[in-house]
């Protein structure tokens, strides 16, 4: 009799998930397209000229940010997982995944590490993560069974119990500042001396706002996480590039 084997986790989002969970921002950028074009023959010269540079630009932008979407979320290393390797090179240990309502993080992570002793957090709140986005994400990708739910100020963890600490696309869904200052705050906390928060996100810069045009504004920028990191006690220790649009940050706890 054969051994049944687990059904493998569900493939991480890619293009096809991301146009799923942004559909409002995209229809409203193929109407911008399309209005443009359709009253530019009904205006005079210069009004007209500037209804089609708009769609031409309302075009350009869905393109390039749907094509970085595809090179980041189906094309890089991203979930793979290699580039972890320079940011943890013992590998994780005991490690705590925190999510804001769609975590992808933690099944890549539990079969590059099996044996690992691994904990899933879920801050996701309405009242938090504002992003109609998140919403439509969660409703295609569950919590896994066992993640507990937690809120910036109180991660339901005990004190330095994980040896690594992974935020992985969560903590910009925190909108306001005080909420990702609690948040390191905790994840201080839970980290044992020398424990290394490895932080993985858009930077608001030049490349991130060159292809995503104003919905780069979404994102923070890499000073932010600077000082959110060191606000709470936490050095850094290195940053890796990937696929040219994310940056891994690895932050660590001294060891007392």
């Amino acid at each position: 009799m054969s051994t049944p084997t687990a059904a493998p986790p569900p493939r991480p989002s890619g293009v096809r998930e991301v146009l799923g969970y942004n559909w409002p921002l995209y229809a409203g950028g193929l109407s911008a397209v399309a209005g443009g074009l359709a009253l530019a023959p009904r205006l005079g010269r210069v009004p007209a000229a500037l209804a089609r540079t708009g769609a031409l630009a309302a075009a350009a932008l869905l393109a390039s940010s749907t094509a970085a979407s595809w090179w980041v979320y189906d094309r890089s290393e991203l979930y793979s997982l290699d580039w972890l390797t320079a940011l943890v090179p013992d590998g994780p240990g005991d490690h705590l995944v925190i999510s804001t309502g769609l975590d992808e993080a933690s099944p890549p992570l539990g079969l590059r590490y099996p044996g690992t002793g691994q904990t899933v957090v879920d801050l996701y709140d309405p009242a938090l993560t504002t992003e109609g986005s998140i919403r439509r994400a969660r409703r295609r990708v569950p919590p896994r069974p066992g993640t507990l739910p937690g809120s910036p100020s109180r991660l339901p963890v005990a004190t330095r119990s994980q040896d690594t600490v992974f935020a992985v696309f969560a903590a910009h869904e925190l909108r306001l500042a005080p909420d990702r200052e609690a948040l390191f705050a905790e994840i201080t906390r839970t980290l044992r001396p020398g424990g290394t928060l490895v932080l993985v996100e858009h930077p608001r810069d030049r490349a991130n706002t060159a292809v995503f045009g104003p919905g780069a504004w979404h994102f923070m920028p890499r000073r932010e996480w600077l000082r959110l990191a060191h606000g709470a006690g936490l050095y850094s220790v290195t940053e890796t590039r990937i696929a040219n649009l994310v940056t891994a940050f690895a932050f660590r706890r001294s060891a007392e």
